[in-house]
């Protein structure tokens, strides 16, 4: 009998390394945003390659991942897409956001985004596009580092300097020669966002972009946030402040419409 349950509790161990396998997978394949190898996500994962490539294969079966025409490189499959759309479509936040957003766009003329404090980044769960020629690149599910991010700032504003010493991964990475990595000079910014009531970028996540974001709430775990961003050639200061005012007001439209929603 103890031997049965001693099986038993092997298969068991087994099924959930398994399990955490395949998730490892899905978050450095996410991650990276590019092809990778067997032989790089074993190194990575530091895992043998007969045991990763059998996951990759049961993976590939159900279109989680997928390969190259050569079969040697891998990247998301399209289940992994449909699982983050479905995502999307049931968050409350991101179903109610797109009026607002598109309002916002047109206001401005600017890149307009809507992003989740996930660990230690920021990721975008929304984005309207500039209706000018030159604007700065992202992407719905991009993650950057919450520190570096106008997004994230706002979002970070809105805890005490104990809970963002905890939530922010020590040293700060520089993304730009302009990414404020010193913890006071950090913290000093934060507290000057949360006075104001929004956080700003200047060209720490992207080199020459400015960005304003408002702070929607400390829910899902970890918190919102909605911004605007455009070239420094486009935004001086006194267009800033203007842009601020707008992210403020559709801020609080957002949050109207959230505590409506909850109130049904």
């Amino acid at each position: 009998m103890e031997s049965v349950s001693g099986a038993a509790r092997i298969r068991r161990h087994e099924d959930v390394k398994s399990a955490a396998r395949v998730l490892e997978v899905l978050e450095l394949l996410g991650a990276e945003g590019a092809r990778l190898s067997l032989a790089d996500m074993a190194s990575t994962l530091a895992v043998p390659k007969s045991s990763l490539h059998a996951v990759l294969r049961t993976m590939e079966s159900r279109r989680w991942v997928e390969t190259d025409p050569s079969g040697t490189l891998y990247s998301l499959g399209l289940k992994a897409l449909l699982t983050g759309t479905a995502y999307l479509e049931s968050d409350d936040l991101a179903g109610i956001a797109g009026p607002v957003l598109d309002l916002l766009a047109e206001e401005t003329g600017e890149a307009v985004h809507l992003g989740r404090l996930d660990d230690t980044d920021v990721v975008y769960l929304a984005k309207r596009e500039s209706r000018h020629a030159l604007r700065m690149y992202s992407a719905v599910g991009r993650r950057l580092p919450a520190h570096a991010t106008a997004l994230g700032k706002a979002i970070l504003s809105q805890y005490d300097a104990a809970e963002i010493q905890r939530r922010l991964n020590w040293p700060l990475t520089a993304l730009t020669p302009s990414t404020v990595t010193d913890p006071d000079e950090l913290l000093a910014q934060l507290a000057d966002a949360r006075k104001r009531g929004w956080a700003q970028d200047e060209g720490e996540s992207s080199v020459d972009i400015r960005c304003v974001a408002v702070p929607l709430g400390t829910g899902h775990g970890g918190g919102d946030a909605i911004s605007c961003s455009a070239p420094r050639s486009r935004m001086d200061d006194a267009r800033l402040s203007e842009i601020a005012a707008h992210v403020t007001e559709a801020a609080h439209s957002l949050r109207t419409l959230l505590k409506r929603l909850g109130e049904h």
